[in-house]
């Protein structure tokens, strides 16, 4: 058979999608920890394009979906949800999320974490963290039979006909039920909880009834009676969700980022996603398509049909989004990058079978992942192996959500101790913050806190993006920032002692990632409040709002890389729609606005040559539209920092910066004392830029370059005496470090003060990171006599 291709790629969610269903050709459910679910009805075939509707929004995360399939009385069928809150929900698909649901299933005393429908819909089966499963009746909306006798969550529950339920638990065994809730028998084999479960199609090669799975990354193939007929080897880390094909073909999904394709006992195609977890896969039983959910908060429908599949474009961007991704180094195992082959390998030798992973040393030094193709007869890259994200590289779960770490934290003696759950994705001081909120402890505890984070995740910690250099930021804020998405920030990855001189930067730093669709809807979103408010002056009309539209395709191109997209005048007709709500709207609805302003700033000479009728610049606008005034919203100042350094992309942004550096700097000195991680981050990486711009050959006067080092430098120490982030303090050194090699004059300031030499000593022994002594060693050269 042809290989899957992406058909879809469905974007609203805010949060991992956990659970997925695809009921028919026209409809995809998907579930997600953002608490809602939400319903995509295929528009569009030629390329396929779906309408996003909210079915349900719930109080906390939602982690399992089902459908029923139509009856007389619903004729559009029901969709069933579960989570966090233990209450099943049932609900009419056009049915509005305000409106009472038909029926609101209650018993569960946990955590809701899987749900089936029988075949014939008479019935919905659930599991639970209470260790209980419970059997429903359709319509009458009760329950029929509790399933006990579970020694652990029951993560996966199987409807597998009328007269037999299967139950996967965390105690590592399988149990058949009636539906009546009759204890039949249990089957043991597996040797880790079992997290899937799935039926298996009649005349399967092997004679196998069912399929399980869990984290052990095993498949394994069973009769009703409790015997094992097949394992499926090749997933490399824990398997969450089983499928099967109206082919009578398998599909799995795991922790390792990939959806896999199963034909007898064969892996036949491998989907890689840019995401560590792939939560849900489901299939379409008419048309044989398949549905993902990822800890990427995306929804993809894939297809094996070409009408069906998306544009060759779209299909380009979902495969470089996987090429660029980060592996965390531990998913993959002990890599010997010396004794790894060079790029020569994949042309020189072929794959043994579908999904083989091999790791090749690159010509820039770095460890890229390339999975074999049996379908293309070709290795694919798959992205590149980055420092761990743990120190096992496994999950562990709390409170029905997965993270890096679970710590235990004694606070007062002769008490239990406290969880303090943490992902390396999250700023240690956020994380901390919330841990003394949920348990209500004094807010003095919060520097504590962090710094025990810190320092027990020391050396543990995620990269950045192998992104092409013109679009990516090389100190890697790219993984840290997402406007419009959640706000997780991940630490960049340590320097090791190797690596080669750090010193002089010489390259700008932007920080281009976003999501435009989102920015867009919230910009919409807050032009409605406005007209609902009656404030006619600020509310964007029509023909702003088709410019709106019309500049998000040349700004998308423009980010890619684009040089063409760059001139396109509706990029232009943006930074007049910016500049128009920067003067007129109120500065706390200004956020998507300055986000839309920071990528301006990368991708078009027009900002910094802008002027409006009345001879302003959009920095004049920005000064009076009290942005920097405003200290209670530091992402305000964040993002308006954020386009000042995203300036140094074009050749007039690097002139208009260095025109206005004495107005930027005084508007950006107000917020040195910030305790905004983010906020000290964009600071430390407009620095860099300066540091940069005043040390090329090319600038216009050595002498005001020297002057303007000075005061960046001056200001740089302080910010690295003050701030406890070791990001900020990283990019405040080499801002320091390349200014210092630019100029004699400029090293006898900084030896004849002491000053830095103090700030130095304090930040090496505060921040304890291989990359923070390497580049303070670097500048120590530069200050030897």
């Amino acid at each position: 058979m042809t290989d899957f291709k992406l058909s879809a790629s469905l974007e609203e969610h805010d949060d991992d999608v956990r659970g997925v269903a695809f009921p028919h050709p026209k409809l995809v459910l998907s579930a997600s920890r953002d608490a809602t679910v939400r319903a995509w009805k295929l528009l569009e075939q030629h390329p396929p394009q779906y309408d996003c509707s909210i079915s349900s929004h719930g109080s906390s995360f939602i982690n399992a979906i089902a459908y029923v399939p139509p009856t007389k009385e619903f004729a559009d069928g029901l969709i069933v949800s579960g989570g966090k809150d233990t209450i099943i929900e049932v609900r009419e698909p056009g049915r509005e999320p305000d409106q009472n649901a038909e029926a609101l299933l209650l018993g569960h005393a946990h955590n809701v974490c899987s749900l089936d429908v029988s075949p014939d819909g008479r019935y919905i089966v659930s599991g639970s963290w209470d260790s209980s499963a419970r059997v429903w009746s359709v319509g009458r909306w009760e329950c029929d039979a509790l399933l006990d006798g579970h020694q652990g969550s029951v993560w996966a529950v199987l409807a597998y006909d009328q007269d037999t339920i299967i139950t996967g638990c965390a105690d590592q065994s399988i149990r058949i039920f009636s539906p009546m809730g009759k204890f039949l028998h249990t089957i043991k084999g597996s040797s880790d909880v079992v997290r899937a479960l799935c039926r298996v199609s009649p005349g399967h090669a092997s004679g196998a009834e069912f399929a399980s799975a869990g984290n052990d990354g095993i498949i394994r193939l069973w009769k009703l009676d409790g015997t094992q007929v097949g394992e499926l080897l090749g997933h490399e880390s824990f398997i969450y969700s089983l499928t099967s094909l109206p082919s009578g073909e398998l599909i799995s999904s795991g922790e390792d980022r990939t959806l896999r394709v199963w034909n007898g006992d064969e892996c036949v195609q491998t989907i890689t996603h840019p995401a560590i977890s792939v939560w849900g896969v489901a299939a379409c039983s008419e048309n044989g398509d398949i549905v993902s959910g990822a800890s990427d908060k995306k929804v993809r429908v894939f297809s094996r049909v070409k009408e069906r599949q998306a544009a060759p474009e779209v299909i380009r961007v979902f495969e470089d989004s996987v090429k660029s991704s980060s592996i965390p180094k531990q998913q993959v195992g002990d890599v010997q990058k010396e004794k790894l082959p060079g790029p020569e390998f994949l042309q020189q030798k072929s794959g043994t079978k579908e999904g083989q992973v091999v790791m090749i040393k690159e010509d820039d030094g770095s460890v890229g992942a390339y999975q074999w193709s049996q379908g293309a007869q070709s290795w694919m890259s798959v992205g590149t192996v980055v420092d761990a994200v743990g120190s096992s590289g496994k999950k562990t779960d709390y409170l029905g959500k997965d993270y890096d770490y679970v710590f235990d934290v004694d606070i007062e003696d002769a008490k239990p101790p406290l969880k303090l759950p943490y992902n390396l994705s999250q700023n240690p001081y956020e994380a901390a913050t919330k841990f003394i909120q949920d348990n209500e402890l004094p807010v003095t505890y919060l520097d504590q806190v962090a710094n025990f984070i810190t320092a027990n995740t020391q050396g543990a910690t995620l990269g950045q993006s192998s992104q092409d250099p013109a679009t990516s930021d090389p100190l890697g804020t790219e993984s840290r920032y997402r406007p419009g998405e959640s706000a997780s920030n991940a630490p960049t990855p340590s320097l090791p002692s190797s690596r080669p001189k750090i010193l002089p930067q010489t390259a700008y730093l932007s920080i281009r990632t976003a999501n435009l669709r989102t920015i867009r809807k919230k910009i919409e979103e807050l032009n409605e409040q406005l007209s609902r408010e009656g404030d006619d002056n600020a509310a964007l009309v029509d023909a702003q709002l088709l410019a709106l539209e019309s500049m998000m395709e040349p700004l998308e191109q423009s980010l890619t890389g684009s040089a063409a997209a760059r001139a396109d005048k509706k990029l232009m007709d943006g930074v007049r729609l910016v500049t128009e709500i920067l003067s007129t709207w109120p500065v706390g609805q200004l956020l998507p606005a300055l986000d839309l302003l920071r990528l301006l700033a990368a991708t078009t000479p027009s900002l910094a040559t802008y002027r409006s009728r009345d001879g302003n610049t959009f920095l004049d606008i920005l000064v009076e539209s009290k942005v920097f005034e405003d200290p209670d919203r530091p992402n305000n100042i964040m993002l308006a920092v954020r386009a000042f350094s995203n300036l140094f992309e074009t050749s007039a942004g690097r002139d208009f910066a260095d025109e206005e550096f004495d107005t930027i700097h005084t508007l950006v000195e107000g917020s040195t004392d910030t305790s905004n991680r983010n906020l000290t981050i964009a600071i430390t990486t407009l620095y860099v830029n300066y540091a940069v711009l005043f040390t090329s050959p090319s600038h216009s006067s050595q002498q005001r370059a020297v002057a303007r080092g000075k005061i960046v430098m001056e200001h740089l120490i302080h910010t690295i005496q003050s701030t406890v982030d070791s990001e900020a303090v990283y990019r405040g050194l080499v801002a320091v470090g390349t200014l210092l090699g630019r100029d004699k004059e400029l090293q006898q300031a900084a030896k004849s003060s002491g000053n830095l030499q103090k700030t130095l000593d304090k930040a090496e022994q505060r921040v304890k990171e291989p990359r923070i002594k390497s580049v303070i060693r670097e500048i120590g050269a530069l200050l030897a006599p």
